[in-house]
């Protein structure tokens, strides 16, 4: 930000959100499955947006977006029908509508990779929605966030997207979630003694493959066959159960109970197709079993690529013998160091020319 922008600077929109790991019961939470149940947690490194916002006429173009992780800037043209540079951004900032009398810049930065099965996109996307909605007068509470960045993906982008990232950025946390009916659903937000929160962050582990997640063809593939199987076939509900199995333990601190969801929910995704849980993935878990850990779970809907969420075991030096391990074993594989997120979105406003930000 030059001299002569800081001077026209009329405020700083900041948001946040979590990404999520462990989705259990995933799959279950789309518009084949109908009904579902999810069992997942909100953890950082989150998504960060930030705009500046000027006076309409203060700078070149009125809507600029910085992609920082790609180190793209790229002008908006709200009024276009085309998005080809990112689509998500720009199909974000158009629902949203930017006011008139205006000019923005918007940074985006995520420290999880993308397209690692975590949730990023839809971390990214409530985060942009939050803070392109302190722009304008009103404010969508977490639930109409998530649905919203749910409906910028699902019905201006026409992509295939379950329900439950967007509602774990939104409300961070361990969740447990209930969609009655596509894509309505509930959340019930685990409340744990300090003990067991602590507990459960020092275990998991989350490893990332070193490329994106590709999955279009056999996704494609086993959502027509479980279009055809029916809401309430036996593959759908042995994942729903592996939800509620989560959600018990948690409450009870049961680790092995959990570690045991996590590995039958894992388990239920290779027989929906034996591609979703990769060879980089099997052997991940394998190095892990060696290391003691209690439960691994490949997270989103699997395939080749992306990342597993590893429960270990109660000593800690195991933990980081198998992390050694792991990076060892492949250079592109990386432990991405993770927090459990109390809190979900997250918005608030800079003050230009004060000291210290306000609460929003």
């Amino acid at each position: 930000m030059g001299g002569k922008d800081a001077k026209q600077l009329l405020r700083v929109v900041n948001s946040v959100a979590p990404i999520r790991i462990c989705d259990n019961g995933g799959w279950t939470d789309t518009w084949f499955a109908g009904h579902g149940k999810v069992f997942n947690i909100g953890v950082y490194p989150y998504a960060e947006v930030q705009i500046e916002v000027y006076p309409k006429d203060a700078r070149e173009e009125r809507i600029v977006i910085y992609a920082e992780n790609y180190g793209e800037r790229f002008v908006v043209h709200p009024e276009s029908d085309t998005w080809d540079r990112h689509p998500l951004l720009e199909a974000a900032v158009e629902r949203m509508k930017v006011p008139g009398d205006i000019s923005v810049q918007v940074t985006i930065f995520c420290e999880a990779p993308a397209g690692a099965s975590t949730g990023t996109s839809a971390a990214v996307t409530v985060a942009l929605v939050g803070a392109l909605d302190c722009l304008t007068p009103g404010r969508l509470t977490p639930h109409e966030v998530a649905y919203t960045a749910h409906s910028i993906e699902v019905d201006m982008l026409k992509r295939q997207s379950g329900i439950q990232d967007q509602l774990c950025s939104a409300y961070g946390g361990i969740n447990y979630i209930e969609m009655h009916q596509y894509p309505r659903a509930t959340v019930s937000q685990l409340q744990v003694p300090n003990s067991i929160w602590w507990e459960l962050e020092r275990r998991l582990a989350l490893v990332y493959l070193g490329r994106s997640h590709d999955s279009s063809r056999v996704h494609e593939k086993v959502i027509a066959e479980l279009e055809d199987a029916g809401p309430d076939c036996k593959q759908l509900e042995d994942l729903r159960r592996t939800a509620e199995r989560s959600r018990d333990a948690v409450y009870a601190g049961d680790f092995v109970a959990l570690g045991r969801a996590m590995i039958e929910n894992t388990e239920a995704q290779a027989r929906l197709n034996p591609a979703l849980v990769s060879q980089d993935a099997l052997r991940v878990i394998e190095i892990a079993r060696e290391h003691g850990a209690i439960g691994w779970k490949v997270n989103g809907a699997g395939g080749e690529g992306g990342s597993v969420t590893i429960l270990a075991s109660a000593c800690s030096h195991e933990k980081r013998a198998m992390i050694r391990a792991l990076e060892r074993e492949n250079p592109l594989w990386k432990s991405i160091p993770i927090y459990l997120s109390r809190f979900g979105l997250r918005v608030w406003e800079g003050c230009p020319g004060r000291s210290g930000d306000v609460a929003r």
